[in-house]
């Protein structure tokens, strides 16, 4: 078996090409994700997600998608039902804090049901961005609350559901994306707070659930911590604010590479993240080239981040035995609307 390289890849379509094979037995990411581009019927799925593995050789490789709720949801109907935004189990938690918790476990409990079924084994949730007023909507109603205890409350909650049916989380965006006034699809956006400000309302629910085994950077600039760099690239965010302010010692990986807020050619993208502490290096549109690049400065996983990624591994391997059609029934009782 190769040894695992520092990244998580996408692919082009709902099946991988003879490049994409090649590329991958030669390249052997850690991990992969999937995109809407990539979903089609349950057999296709699944034949998409074993082939992945096979070219890795790992049965436990990782394979990650979106799967949030409200408009950034990757399986949808027949797939999986359409389920509520955090913010809609946020104003749930506002009405009656114990309902709302519950019925973030609940929901993600859902999710691992439905992810598991086509091989996907982690979900690049809770979203612990603390949204203030007149934010950029890229995480809107993306987000549980614009107050960090509604975020943390539903956060663990979220966490916690996604574990006890074998899925791996990823917190994001750390240390925090709710103050960004851009989309960082499109640009690169550059937060003034201070860092007092930041510590009490951004990085909090990031403390909180600190012992959590994955994160996902914010590409985003912390002028009072970091002025010329995004923390995604800054190894004084990532080693004096997410490793020891915050106190994360879990897998670190990276916002999406093909993303706009980033400057630079592929292959300093993928250097400069590593080079900064990331873990692991993202890169989601499955675009060859663009994936040549990232594979080509991208080292193997080793040292403190090959301990991170097994470790994180075995947050997922003891399923609970809940049964779906309760839980199912549980979380209608709570939104009625979803179907």
């Amino acid at each position: 078996m190769t040894e695992s390289k520092s990244m998580i890849l996408g692919c082009a379509g709902k099946s991988l090409t003879r490049n994409e094979i090649r590329f991958y037995r030669n390249e052997c990411p850690w991990g992969f994700i999937l995109f809407a581009r990539n979903i089609g019927e349950t057999e296709q799925i699944r034949d998409l997600v074993a082939a992945m593995r096979d070219c890795v050789e790992r049965a436990d490789a990782p394979v990650f998608i979106d799967q949030e709720g409200g408009r950034v949801q990757r399986l949808r109907p027949p797939l999986a039902p359409n389920y509520p935004a955090a913010g809609a189990l946020g104003a749930l938690w506002r009405d009656d804090h114990d309902a709302g918790t519950r019925a973030a476990w609940l929901m993600a409990r859902l999710h691992a049901f439905d992810l598991l079924r086509y091989g996907i084994t982690a979900d690049c949730l809770p979203v612990l961005d603390v949204p203030i007023e007149g934010a950029s909507d890229v995480i809107g109603a993306r987000a549980y609350g614009k107050e960090p205890r509604a975020v943390i409350e539903l956060g663990r909650a979220a966490a916690e559901g996604l574990m006890a049916g074998g899925v791996l989380p990823v917190m994001k965006h750390i240390p925090g994306h709710g103050r960004a006034f851009a989309d960082t699809h499109f640009e690169l956006p550059t937060v003034d707070a201070s860092i007092g400000d930041l510590q009490r309302h951004d990085f909090a629910p990031f403390r909180e659930l600190k012992h959590l085994p994955m994160a996902m950077t914010a590409h985003v600039v912390y002028s009072a911590i970091d002025p010329k760099n995004p923390a995604t690239t800054s190894g004084k965010v990532i080693e004096e604010i997410i490793r020891d302010e915050i106190g994360f010692d879990g897998l670190l990986m990276s916002d999406d590479t093909s993303m706009k807020a980033l400057s630079g050619d592929f292959p300093s993208k993928a250097a400069a993240i590593l080079a900064a502490g990331c873990d692991l290096v993202l890169h989601c549109n499955g675009v060859f080239e663009e994936m040549a690049g990232i594979a080509s400065r991208t080292t193997g996983l080793e040292g403190k981040s090959f301990e991170r990624a097994e470790r994180a591994l075995t947050y997922i391997r003891n399923r609970d035995v809940a049964d779906e059609t309760e839980i199912r029934a549980e979380f209608a009782s709570y939104f009625d609307a979803v179907a």
